[in-house]
């Protein structure tokens, strides 16, 4: 199968390429710039932006299926207009130009913070839950790709198909722009105050791309398929850092309280850092979140993709080893 990809030089983007390389498929990957790496895997390197359609036009026309993973991971709030620009607008343009050369099949890539995240410990999400707009309106992030995501569903059509696939956080080795595996280095290099009290969901960004990939195969247009491997408090999750690394645990713990509490404390401890010229260690919407739980079930994507989830310590010390490898954690 020829396919075209956005967001090549990302974390899933990546794993997505190698996979579909690996399995004989010739792929298309559109870049702002040449890519020597995903050339090495066998890619056709397409210079183009997902703003400019007309590039995406050209770079698409020929390929029968695409997979659109483009996107900005930020939690500044400063980035809402961006990220809206990229997720949104971007959206609106990749999948108009898909049409207009005759792709047949896409796969978009989302995030299950669309869907799971909740206040409730015992609240493990699922495709058809309600969602959250209350909480995702807090982030621009979550409010940008919730609606990428409609915007996306709302062109499945019969001579179109649109299928959305939601992992839950990405960890795993090969993170070179520190997108999502941020908080692990911190971890690392001790940088954590406290341990908030939510919870956390994650999965390999190598069996994300194994779900995107059988999404094209076997999703069902205009559907949604949620793909995590593990639902843990943070306590617990440090725990399992801490036995991976042999770096302690966060000593200080937050109660389960509000998100506003804890984005004070997070705000208190940035002061605090900034008095003797350390980094901020926990940006305050990083702390109001954590204190949220993201549970969600992939049971969906078990049933109907044959997708499944490696051992999630696997993925946690693959993380852990990559990290130190290529020299990002430099503990103080």
């Amino acid at each position: 199968m020829k396919c075209f990809v956005t967001g090549s030089t990302g974390f899933l983007g990546r794993h997505l390429i190698a996979a579909l390389r690996a399995q004989g498929d010739e792929v298309v990957a559109l870049c702002r710039k040449h890519d020597a790496g995903l050339a090495a895997l066998g890619a056709t390197i397409a210079l183009g932006d997902v703003m400019d359609g007309a590039s995406v036009r050209a770079a698409a026309a020929g390929c029968e299926g695409a997979y659109h993973c483009a996107g900005k991971v930020s939690r500044e709030l400063a980035d809402a207009e961006p990220m809206f620009r990229v997720h949104v607008e971007g959206t609106k343009f990749v999948l108009e130009a898909l049409k207009d050369v005759g792709v047949r099949r896409v796969i978009h890539a989302s995030t299950s913070g669309t869907v799971a995240i909740s206040s409730d410990s015992e609240d493990v999400r699922d495709e058809g839950s309600v969602t959250p707009i209350e909480l995702i309106a807090r982030w621009p992030y979550y409010r940008s790709k919730l609606y990428a995501e409609q915007v996306a569903l709302e062109r499945n059509r019969a001579d179109f198909a649109v299928i959305s696939v939601n992992p839950s956080l990405l960890l795993g080795p090969g993170d070179v722009h520190g997108s999502s595996t941020e908080d692990v280095r911190k971890f690392l290099e001790k940088k954590l105050p406290f341990a908030p009290g939510g919870g956390i969901a994650f999965v390999d960004a190598r069996d994300a791309a194994t779900a995107l990939v059988l999404a094209m195969q076997r999703g069902q247009a205009g559907e949604r398929y949620l793909v995590n491997a593990a639902n843990m408090s943070l306590d617990s999750f440090f725990g399992r850092l801490e036995r991976l690394s042999g770096v302690k645990a966060p000593q200080v713990r937050l109660p389960r309280t509000s998100a506003v509490l804890a984005g004070v404390t997070a705000d208190l401890f940035g002061r605090a850092a900034k008095l003797i010229g350390a980094p901020n260690p926990l940006d305050k919407v990083s702390a109001e979140m954590a204190q949220f739980y993201w549970y969600c079930s992939s049971g969906k994507a078990e049933r109907d993709l044959g997708w499944s989830a490696r051992d999630p310590n696997e993925t946690l010390a693959d993380t852990v080893a990559d990290l130190r490898l290529r020299g990002v954690v430099w503990p103080a």
